[in-house]
């Protein structure tokens, strides 16, 4: 932990996380990207107590990052990032920031990143709600975007996930006004509680008209997408806008 930093407070998290985190073996590839790579496109996080917490005091400035003024989309649950990178490479005048919490998948997006010469992305593997809290400076943001979380389908798990009572007050802080909040799942129930979700959020208006947003033309095709088609889902989008701040 950096010096400046006061040591973590003794306690462990007091909320359930919305992810279980394995421990699958990388491939020799991805050993040698997180070797290789991971100086340039993972942000190192000062912790918390967990090994994927964020530290109260720690800060990612997208400038300093960067080392640009640019429009900042933060992908939440990236996955191995075919999204964020295919947006990332088609998009070089902005800038991107992946968080992932599964180590495997972030050393696939930094393979993916760097054979396509992607260098306006980020990574940071930690939980994404300490990162929207407390990593990344209010309003920094113009984008979130949230593609397929885990649906924790029991009910005996909804509690775990990602989209729930007080998640605008979260995604709201790191979004500028008028910034965009872009979901997508599967899932009908999730979708669902998505929508009944944001909608009572102050900090946040609906983007689109009817019951689902179009599809985002921003989102290419990833394996996790055409999972969820093949098994016959349907796909659901939601935008919404942060609303000016008092």
């Amino acid at each position: 932990m950096p010096e400046d930093l006061p040591e973590p407070a003794p306690t462990f998290r007091t909320k359930p996380v919305s992810f279980v985190r394995r421990s699958g073996r990388m491939s020799e590839a991805q050993e040698r990207a997180w070797s290789e790579l991971a100086p340039f496109y993972l942000f190192d996080v000062p912790r918390d107590v967990a090994s994927t917490s964020v530290h109260a005091d720690a800060r990612l400035v997208p400038a300093d990052v960067y080392r640009r003024e640019a429009p900042l989309t933060v992908e939440i649950g990236s996955g191995q990032g075919h999204a964020i990178v295919a947006a990332a490479t088609a998009h070089p005048e902005r800038d991107f920031l992946a968080v992932e919490v599964f180590r495997a998948g972030l050393a696939r997006t930094m393979l993916d990143a760097d054979r396509a010469g992607a260098r306006n992305l980020r990574l940071v593997e930690a939980n994404a709600p300490e990162v929207l809290e407390t990593l990344l400076p209010e309003a920094s943001a113009d984008e979130v975007w949230v593609f397929f979380p885990d649906p924790w389908h029991k009910s005996r798990h909804n509690k775990r996930r990602l989209v729930k009572e007080g998640f605008g007050a979260i995604a709201g802080r790191a979004l500028r006004d008028g910034g965009v909040l872009r979901l997508a799942t599967d899932w009908e129930d999730y979708a669902l509680q998505m929508c009944e979700v944001l909608d009572a959020e102050p900090e946040f208006e609906r983007a689109f008209d009817g019951d689902w947003a179009p599809r985002f033309d921003g989102r290419v095709m990833t394996a996790f997408e055409r999972k969820g088609l093949n098994k016959g889902r349907e796909i659901r989008d939601l935008a919404y806008r942060r609303v000016a701040r008092a």
